[in-house]
């Protein structure tokens, strides 16, 4: 039962957020999951820092491992990519890893695509996984589908290649990545019956792969403060997730985000100044069979969450 620790460039500047991870490691935080955006999610929010560029300094300042969900095929070309971790991996051995999905119109619209329905995504990424994959291999690889792959072929190899991981929001995207990813990642929420529904129709699929939780959350030193830092950091993902792949900008989510209101954020993050709370749904969580959860304190009162969560939490569960 291991607890990581979630990087949300969205939130902060790369700088702060290198001195976050630093402190989480001196918290006892083994592992760390890091957001990959273009834009934030909110004017309010107002910074997206490149993670590629970051990752090098973070896994150089401490001994984490890492990974980052990642939207291969429109802003990235999946063979740049599968360059990009390889040589993470070779520098850190066995410290990277990759979650990928299908994307967001907020950050993938920067190309100028028509945005493709989740049918067609799916289609790409299961397509830009096999290009990584047989990359990793030590194959040369030519594709022509949703991507093309021209004779691609990477030189510079880790001595194993990082797990690919399947990001889920649903039960039908959980069963079928079970069917190809090397592990899935998922959200963890107020709503456990959800999430233990979409671990299970993975596990229906693959049974012995490992499956992450991001855990969506707000702790601070009070009860308002708590709730007050959710609803202005994280009103505008407590929407319904078709309705957010219309959404092209910032702005936009904000003006969606005006519609919702606190208790409505209480129902999609877990709420409470109270440290026991966050145990006990912690426990929860590790009663899933999950093989590791990441901790996203979606205010902005990181460093107190930090010592409280490395003095309370993480002792519980070492």
């Amino acid at each position: 039962m291991t607890i990581g620790y979630h990087a949300s460039h969205e939130q902060f500047a790369p700088s702060t957020l290198l001195d976050h991870v630093q402190t989480a490691s001196a918290e006892g935080f083994d592992h760390c999951l890091a957001s990959d955006h273009f834009h934030p999610w909110s004017e309010r929010q107002g910074e997206s820092g490149h993670v590629w560029s970051w990752l090098g300094s973070a896994m150089e300042a401490t001994p984490m491992s890492y990974g980052m969900v990642n939207a291969p095929g429109y802003r990235y070309h999946p063979a740049v990519i599968a360059q990009a971790a390889a040589t993470l991996r070779e520098l850190y051995p066995a410290r990277l890893w990759m979650a990928i999905g299908s994307g967001q119109l907020l950050n993938e619209g920067i190309t100028g695509t028509d945005w493709p329905v989740k049918r067609d995504r799916n289609e790409a990424l299961e397509e830009c996984a096999d290009v990584m994959q047989r990359l990793w291999d030590g194959e040369e690889v030519t594709h022509h589908g949703h991507v093309t792959v021209e004779r691609a072929f990477l030189y510079t190899q880790p001595a194993t290649p990082p797990p690919l991981i399947g990001a889920a929001l649903s039960e039908e995207t959980a069963r079928w990545l079970g069917e190809w990813a090397d592990g899935m990642i998922t959200l963890g929420t107020p709503d456990q019956e959800a999430d233990a529904a979409r671990v299970e129709a993975f596990r229906e699929e693959a049974p012995d792969k490992p499956v992450f939780l991001k855990v969506q959350l707000s702790w601070d030193v009070n009860e308002d403060s708590a709730l007050e830092g959710a609803y202005d950091q994280w009103r505008t993902n407590c929407v319904p997730g078709p309705v957010t792949q219309q959404l092209r900008t910032p702005e936009e989510y904000d003006e969606l985000g005006d519609t919702v209101g606190r208790e409505q954020v209480a129902e999609n993050v877990r709420v409470s100044a109270a440290v026991e709370d966050h145990r006990k749904w912690l426990e929860r969580d590790f009663d899933l069979d999950v093989d590791r959860v990441y901790l996203h304190n979606v205010n902005t009162n990181q460093e107190s969450f930090l010592e409280a969560f490395g003095n309370d939490i993480l002792p519980s569960f070492s």
